[in-house]
């Protein structure tokens, strides 16, 4: 989402700004001053304090971020264990090659997971392993991210949403589930607004998770700010992206120096651990800066208000009560303005409510999947979906 890739490019520059410094006060330290001594002969002096003071932001620059980390987040009680599973390449849509995993009995009902931006599949670690239990889950990497690799045609959710359907005719189900969080949620109201036949025809229903429905500059915190400022956060994202390898080099020192992680935090509410901030910072700084700019201008440009008003099978919207990334308000505009659908606002949580609060998350999608997709026929079914109400963890 824009909100902190635009808070990690603008740590990134202080990042670059302490590294300045430490050359800076290093060179003028071994440059030193030139001096007349008390025997009348020119000496070179130099200031220690500059010597000390540039080693000093010199190691911070590359390692501050073992003194940060400790500090941002609880001990884990429960590793975010990120791994890979048996995964495949399949062709997407414009030219894409998309990775995508199936966990689970293969008999089993199938629930269809698509991430946020600037992550992977592998963010899913603890629903692969709550969910699949029960269901036959199916991750995939959006374009651009992990292991796909997008088309010459780019990215954005146009895309995105085409290569969902063929995800979904990968799985070779009849009838699925499709939950995503924050773009992922985006791209599936996208294909609901691009191709409603093929969504009536193939979801039994579906999760949207910590998302929004229109351009997230207008659904974020400060919203009226940002939007002032977008022609500025235009230029950031674009430059982002004409420049990666200077972007990339970036990424990479703020998260060793712990300022990207700090950009990380403010997607947390009070429960997230060492090992789960310590993740999502890793895969937002070893996915491709470009692809993650380029999405964002994506979103920007992006409105689907309304997509699911023709929609059948029910709706499960999953807010977080302290999103500033996706403030709540657009979870109950999604959930207002669709026919069929149920509202939870979960409590303690920010835009990665998913992962901090997994337990919470899972229970609901598991309990909304076993209801749709024991009885797909009859979608209407709404005395037995969850009613609007906020769910307190």
């Amino acid at each position: 989402m824009p909100l902190l890739m635009i808070v990690r490019f603008w740590l990134s520059m202080l990042s670059w700004v302490i590294l300045g410094a430490s050359a800076y006060l290093l060179w003028t330290w071994y440059q030193g001053e030139e001096v007349l001594r008390p025997d009348g002969l020119l000496a070179t002096a130099r200031e220690d304090w500059r010597l000390w003071t540039g080693l000093g932001l010199l190691a911070w620059s590359f390692l501050g971020g073992f003194i940060v980390r400790p500090f941002l987040a609880k001990p884990d009680r429960k590793p975010l264990e990120a791994r890979r599973g048996d995964g495949e390449v399949i062709d997407g849509a414009r030219g894409a090659k998309l990775y995508v995993e199936q966990i689970g009995p293969k008999d089993a009902p199938c629930l269809v997971l698509t991430h946020g931006w600037g992550l992977d599949s592998t963010i899913w670690a603890y629903a692969k392993r709550e969910l699949s239990q029960t269901f036959r889950v199916v991750v995939w990497d959006l374009p651009g991210m992990g292991r796909s690799r997008a088309g010459p045609d780019g990215v954005h959710l146009s895309a995105f949403a085409e290569d969902l359907r063929r995800v979904i005719d990968y799985t070779g189900a009849r009838k699925v589930v499709v939950a995503g969080h924050s773009i992922g949620g985006m791209t599936i109201q996208t294909l609901a607004r691009d191709n409603p036949a093929f969504f009536n025809d193939r979801i039994a229903g579906t999760v949207l998770i910590n998302t929004t429905h229109t351009n997230p500059l207008k659904t974020m915190i400060l919203s009226g700010l940002v939007q002032a400022l977008r022609p500025l956060i235009i230029l950031q994202l674009r430059l982002t992206a004409w420049l990666e390898p200077l972007a990339f080099v970036g990424a990479w020192q703020s998260y060793l120096n712990g300022m990207a992680h700090i950009g990380n935090r403010l997607g947390f509410g009070p429960h997230v651990t060492h090992s789960q901030l310590n993740y999502v910072t890793l895969l937002a700084t070893r996915n491709s800066q470009r692809a993650q700019a380029l999405g964002n201008l994506s979103m920007i440009h992006w409105d689907a208000t309304g997509a699911l008003k023709g929609v059948d099978a029910p709706v499960l919207v999953l807010g977080g009560k302290g999103d500033i990334v996706t403030k709540p308000e657009a979870s109950r505009t999604i959930a207002a303005t669709t026919p069929n659908a149920g509202l939870e606002i979960v409590e303690e949580v920010n835009h990665m409510g998913f992962v901090e609060r997994s337990e919470a998350y899972n229970r609901a999608i598991a309990a909304f999947a076993a209801v749709v997709l024991k009885s797909p026929s009859t979608p209407k079914a709404t005395t037995e979906l969850p009613q609007r109400h906020p769910v307190t963890v």
